[in-house]
């Protein structure tokens, strides 16, 4: 079991685990049927929106309540942009400014938001991003003539280019894991350099953080702005993937449901995002597939076991077992009386024992 657990913790072994996983995930779409491609695809784009709550809930160890809205926001971006006359004449070029819009209108709206927020704390920081998803659905109802109102708006992002010989859901598989794989990457790099440090400084204790030179202000409005641009793209892929966006997208309730998936997966996790994802996802799926009212009940038990059993999230998980197999293990060097070893003389004393000098010449004379 230990050489076991030493061979899970080395770096080359995490390499051919990752080498293998992103082999998988390539040659999968070519042999899964349609519908797996899809749930694949639809788990990316909600990693991507959990992410970007983890940047700031989990790292940076702000509030944030309201990241659906800022999904909703570049979702609808990128629909408008698509859909317009001069987004269609541009062809692909479209589709590119549709994603610039996806990440920037959300972006300035959340630092728009962060710059007079960011100096809240506790409940006061909580209400006002509750209050962007409850505003969101109404604005988005009443400005019909470009949000479709309660009707929605559909939009197709992209199909598959017929040179490439893949289905439409097979070429949205490759084209949102692309884009979610970026982004993934960049917030890899970022909570690993000067910025993740700062973040977990300022998460720990502003006050230290501000004698230190790091200004909580500073790296709060930073970290409010990344979440608000990760809602954003993954707002693009659910364009991309579900081709439709409604007022429904931006409710409260799909907003607790992102919460509680970044707490499920791991908070101030990159690993945790991805289950997460796949929690958002995956869960409500198998639930309605057997009973569609045993769903909130599921999810609530998922919820309590996870923050009893393992509070760092379903991430903590290998952590957990290692902690466990030490535990079982015991001590590995023993007391004095383990290092004696017997001869046929009788008891040899250990290395680690030490006679009186007494004894010592008593022996030698012998």
């Amino acid at each position: 079991m230990a050489a076991l657990t030493r061979l899970l913790e080395s770096s080359w072994t995490r390499v051919v685990i990752g080498v293998a996983i992103g082999v998988v995930l390539v040659l999968l779409p070519l042999s899964s049927p349609a519908f797996t491609n899809q749930t694949i695809t639809r788990i990316a784009v909600f990693a991507v929106a959990v992410l970007g709550l983890n940047i700031i809930m989990g790292y940076a160890g702000q509030v944030m309540l309201g990241q659906i809205f800022f999904v909703g926001v570049g979702a609808y971006a990128a629909a408008i942009t698509v859909r317009s006359d001069w987004g269609a004449a541009l062809g692909f070029w479209g589709v590119v400014a549709a994603f610039v819009l996806a990440v920037l209108v959300p972006g300035v709206m959340g630092l728009l938001v962060a710059l007079a927020a960011a100096r809240l704390r506790g409940l006061a920081i909580a209400m006002v991003t509750i209050a962007l998803p409850i505003v969101g659905v109404p604005v988005a109802k009443r400005l019909s003539d470009i949000t479709g109102g309660s009707q929605g708006i559909s939009a197709r992002v992209f199909g598959a280019p017929e040179w490439t010989g893949l289905d439409n859901d097979q070429w949205q598989y490759y084209v949102v894991m692309t884009i979610a794989a970026v982004v993934f990457a960049l917030a890899f790099f970022l909570v690993r350099g000067k910025y993740g440090r700062a973040f977990a400084i300022v998460k720990e204790n502003e006050a230290v953080a501000a004698s230190m030179g790091i200004s909580p202000y500073r790296y709060k409005v930073l970290a409010f702005t990344i979440a608000a641009m990760f809602g954003g793209v993954a707002g693009f892929l659910y364009i991309a993937a579900i081709q439709f966006t409604s007022p429904e997208t931006l409710s409260f309730g799909h907003s607790i449901e992102l919460v509680i998936a970044t707490i499920v997966g791991g908070a101030g996790s990159i690993v945790g995002s991805i289950l997460g994802g796949i929690y958002y996802v995956l869960v409500p799926q198998l639930t309605n597939a057997v009973n569609p009212n045993a769903t909130a009940v599921v999810q609530g038990v998922i919820v309590l076991v996870v923050l009893f059993v393992l509070p760092g999230g379903l991430a903590s998980l290998p952590r957990a077992i290692r902690r466990l197999v030490r535990r079982k293990r015991g001590p590995d060097v023993a007391g004095p009386a383990a290092t004696e070893r017997r001869t046929p003389e009788g008891i040899t004393p250990g290395a680690g024992d030490a006679l009186p000098p007494r004894e010592n010449e008593e022996r030698q004379n012998r």
